[in-house]
Order: C-alpha cells, then structure tokens, then sequence
C-alpha cells in the first residue's frame, strides 16, 4: 500500500498566497566542519542535504553553496569578531533565496523535514554552525541601475565571488539610519567601478523554538545588518583595491561597527573541489 502524501491538498495550498519572484528573506549558513571531516561533510552537503534540506522545499526558490580556500580565510577581518572566532571559522557558507511573503509557511516546513533528516541519520554532526540565520530582506543596491541581472538573479547568476559583511548598528533605534545610510550613500559610492555588481542587505530574524539543538539562536536581531556582494571576479584578485577599509567606512559614520567581512568563491557541485585547501 502506498503511503498517504496528502496529494490532494497540493493543488488548494498552490493557489492562495504570495507567489512572487524577488527575495523576501533568506536563509545564510557559514559552517566549519570538525578537523578531519572536510571531504565527508562535503559529500553530504553536495549529494543530500543542499536538496534534501534546502532546495526540495516549498518556496525556497534558489541557493547557492560557497566556499573560503585558506588563502581567503586569512583575508577576513575584524581580527576580533563577534560573528566567528577565530574569524577565520565557517569555511563554508550556503545561501538560499525565500518567497517574500512565504517565511512562516517554509519555517513549518524546515522544521518538519529536519526533525525527520535527523531521525533518519541524515544530519551530520561534524560540524559547527558559525553563523546560521533567516533573514528578510532590507534592500539591494544595483552598481548598474537597471541594466544586469536583478537580486532574484543572484544565486543563479555566475558571479565569480561573494562577500559577506555583518555589520551590528549602535542600538536598535539607529539600525534603519545605518541602513539608509548604507543604501543611499555607501553602498553606491563603494560600488561605483567595483567589480561588484549589486550587494543584497538582509535583517536577521529569531529562529523558532523547536529548531535543531545544534544550531544556536541567532544574535543581534534588533541591531544586525548582513550584507551580501557578488561580485564578477575572484575576491583574492580585488580584495586590495575594493574590500578593505569597510570596517573604517562605517566607524566614521557613527552608525554601527562592522563585525565581519569575509571573502568566497563558489563551489564546484558534485565535486570536491578547493576540499584540500581548507587548511593552513
């Protein structure tokens, strides 16, 4: 006899609520495997859980899995983070798009089908969870206007870097002046001639009560910034000239302190590619 799926209930659930394409939150998880455990945790990653435990599930309409070669780790700063320490941790880092208007309806769904993945073995414990949050979306800013691919484009396009910048605001009455600081002077004068082509700027948001044990509540939720750049050439070749000093950017605004900028590269899916260059 075949099991029960519900089937019937598809259809009434696909025609009511939001169905749009831009990105109204996402999901952004930087991960250290244990020593020892690089090559095996990726093959989990790449053949079961970036499907399984991401991209299967309703409403999470795009993702992409990056990863921070020791030469890249070694580029990060604040020495002293509040996101990773030491701040070279979460080597790598997936990122996934989510129907605005859709988090709770896929917050139902994450929980049920992890609780289930961890019943059936399918979870692997080697590996800490750095920084691990859903977030909705603040803004994006385009370095080209209208021209190029849009934020719904982003995990998709083949943009050769990503670099994520946390920023912590002051207190929580000033995170939507540092967040109009950043979209209306910042970010455009920082992306002017850059290889970046648009940076996304997320809020983070509590995770629920019954999430995993091994995933800590997320920090910083009224004061937080993440920002995600994706750039159209290897962070190592531009880091110089375009990524440094974002810490001393902000601090002259008042606005907030930057706790992490951290560059990446995409991985390579179904391969274990840069695996061997995790470590010093």
């Amino acid at each position: 006899m075949s099991e029960d799926t519900r089937s019937e209930v598809y259809a009434e659930l696909a025609s009511v609520g939001p169905y749009g394409v831009r990105p109204g939150h996402a999901l952004i998880t930087m991960v250290e495997p244990h020593p020892g455990h690089e090559y095996a945790y990726n093959r989990w990653y790449e053949d079961d859980h970036y499907y399984a435990g991401a991209m299967a599930m309703p409403w999470m309409n795009s993702g992409r899995r990056w990863v921070a070669t020791r030469e890249l780790q070694l580029l990060r700063y604040p020495e002293k983070s509040a996101v990773a320490q030491p701040v070279t941790a979460g080597c790598y880092i997936s990122t996934y798009w989510i129907t605005d208007g859709r988090y709770d309806d896929h917050m139902k769904w994450t929980v049920g089908i992890n609780k289930r993945l961890n019943r059936d073995g399918r979870v692997y414990q080697d590996r800490t969870h750095v920084f691990t949050a859903f977030q909705d979306h603040a803004a994006t800013v385009y370095r080209d206007g209208a021209a190029g691919p849009r934020d719904q484009h982003a995990l998709d396009h083949p943009y050769r870097g990503l670099v994520v910048e946390v920023i912590d605001a002051e207190g929580p009455e000033r995170r939507d002046e540092l967040l109009e600081w950043l979209r209306s002077r910042h970010l455009p004068k920082r992306l002017a001639g850059s290889p970046a082509a648009m940076v996304t700027v997320f809020r983070p948001t509590p995770l629920p009560g019954d999430r995993m044990s091994y995933v800590k509540q997320v920090e910083g939720v009224d004061t937080r910034l993440t920002l995600l750049w994706f750039l159209e050439a290897d962070p190592a070749l531009c880091w110089e000239d375009h990524f440094t000093g974002l810490d001393a950017a902000v601090h002259e605004s008042g606005l907030g302190r930057v706790e992490l900028v951290a560059p990446f590269i995409p991985t390579i899916p179904g391969t274990d590619t840069y695996v061997d260059r995790l470590r010093g």
